[in-house]
């Protein structure tokens, strides 16, 4: 007993030191990682409150006078305050004001630092992928460090943390919490910390279904602007303009590049790179394959591409129903059972008192 107490409190106290020192010994290019992360959030959680107000206004314009005034309030105001923070952090962070810059991913930072060879592993590259998905090749890498960085010290400080009070608990002689919290304690900071992993890979998850779900219309009009005349750059743009979605929204981004004269075959490899999904890599190559062939062609392969994705479509939504139906089994039988007893047991109490 006590040889497992000195030997955890040894693991934690090292665990601790280890963790404090990591983030005292932090040098000027590690804190510039940690606020370049935190830029980058910024930016993209300015974007998403901007989106967020476009979606309002446009719900908005399908009303008039005093019903687009009621409906304002039921949809709520803009998000300008929240911007207004954001950017008045970024413009700190800018200045060379590191106050806002959370200080628990460093230690982590500091590690990727002294061992480099940690980013050829295949759980960062899995995470870079993500990011990439998400984030574009420009801030990818330096999310990917942010994120991987704080999984590791997350789990250095809460192992640290769990041990400690795992180690307090067998002290005192209370050895089956205390071994619990040992065991139980450092399984549950250890998958926390895993979670910073997973929630980047979920959010990948649903954005690759939103852009599957939403491909089917995308093609359908390029085909059907292409096949009536339309050149194919005009056909993206106006189809990239038409709607609000993510697919949409990495149409433009797309048409963006264009417009800047970046090379056909680099727009469209960073397009299949950010969405990563086999209908949209299909349709880039489609497009880059008959860049010089016209229209004739390319419309009769947006065609063929629009029917399949009507297709899958279909078959998607049937494979949503019998997963849908799988799930209600089990309400239903716990809905069945509760009928069940509101009806047997007040018929058995009248029954009893009858005899």
């Amino acid at each position: 007993m006590q040889i497992v107490l000195i030997a955890v409190m040894f693991v934690s106290t090292a665990l601790a030191i280890t963790w404090f020192a990591l983030l005292f010994s932090v040098k000027n290019d590690g804190k510039l990682d940690a606020a370049y992360g935190v830029l980058v959030d910024n930016i993209f959680k300015r974007r998403e409150f901007l989106e967020k107000d476009e979606k309002k206004r446009d719900k908005l314009k399908e009303y008039e006078g005093a019903t687009r005034s009621v409906m304002s309030i039921f949809y709520g105001g803009n998000s300008r305050k929240e911007i207004e923070k954001l950017d008045k952090n970024s413009a700190r962070i800018q200045s060379g004001n590191l106050s806002s810059v959370g200080f628990a991913v460093i230690p982590g930072l500091v590690i990727l630092r002294r061992f480099p060879n940690m980013v050829y592993s295949t759980m960062f590259k899995n995470l870079l992928a993500r990011c990439t998905e998400l984030y574009g090749r420009k801030y990818a890498r330096y999310k990917a460090k942010c994120v991987f960085a704080t999984l590791l010290s997350y789990t250095i400080l809460g192992v640290s943390v769990t041990l400690a009070f795992g180690s307090l608990l067998l002290a005192i002689e209370l050895t089956t919490p205390g071994y619990g919290v040992l065991i139980i304690g450092t399984a549950i900071v250890v998958l926390l910390a895993y979670s910073q992993f997973d929630a980047v890979r979920a959010k990948a998850a649903r954005r690759r279904d939103a852009i599957a779900r939403q491909f089917p219309n995308v093609v359908s009009k390029l085909a059907l602007l292409v096949c009536s005349g339309m050149i194919m750059d005009r056909a993206w743009h106006e189809t990239a303009a038409s709607r609000e979605g993510e697919l949409y929204q990495e149409m433009r981004l797309t048409s963006e590049e264009l417009a800047q004269n970046i090379a056909p075959e680099a727009a469209y490899s960073s397009f299949i790179t950010r969405c990563n999904t086999k209908e949209t890599s299909k349709l880039a190559s489609a497009i880059l394959q008959n860049l010089s062939k016209g229209n004739a062609e390319i419309g009769n392969l947006l065609r063929d591409l629009a029917r399949e994705a009507w297709q899958e479509r279909r078959h998607t939504a049937k494979r949503d129903a019998e997963k849908a139906n799988a799930r209600l089994i089990i309400p239903t039988m716990l809905l069945f059972l509760s009928i069940l007893v509101m009806i047997m047991v007040p018929l058995a109490i009248s029954m009893q008192g009858a005899m």
